[in-house]
């Protein structure tokens, strides 16, 4: 269901680190532009949030003259498999959020993965 949000979105973007899920869309445009530095105004962008015992989830999205935020919130015993990454901040593939509201981690080891020639 929160795929839909993202449906679109040339770059999807998640914070590796947890965020105190207190803040509204205010406080999450706020990171995005200045912890991050970028661009929350931009339609082609989406932002992933997970909060500190990785149970929930919020996605931010401007959609021409606002913002949208949608969120998650597991059942109990579930979590999800968020990224432990030094960056503040990480690009991922459509797949990659797939994998990561399904429960597993977006490095799967044993998936195929695109080959450029």
């Amino acid at each position: 269901m929160l795929g839909g949000f993202t449906q679109g979105a040339e770059h999807i973007y998640i914070a590796c680190n947890s965020t105190d899920f207190r803040k509204q869309i205010d406080g999450l445009v706020a990171i995005v532009n200045l912890q991050f530095k970028l661009d929350p105004f931009s339609d082609s962008c989406a932002f992933i949030f997970c909060n500190k015992r990785k149970t929930a989830i919020k996605v931010l999205r401007y959609d021409k003259n606002g913002f949208i935020l949608a969120s998650k919130k597991l059942l109990e015993g579930m979590k999800f498999q968020w990224p432990k990454s030094p960056s503040e901040v990480k690009e991922i593939t459509l797949q990659q959020m797939e994998w990561l509201f399904q429960g597993l981690n977006i490095e799967q080891k044993k998936a195929h993965y695109s080959v450029e020639m």
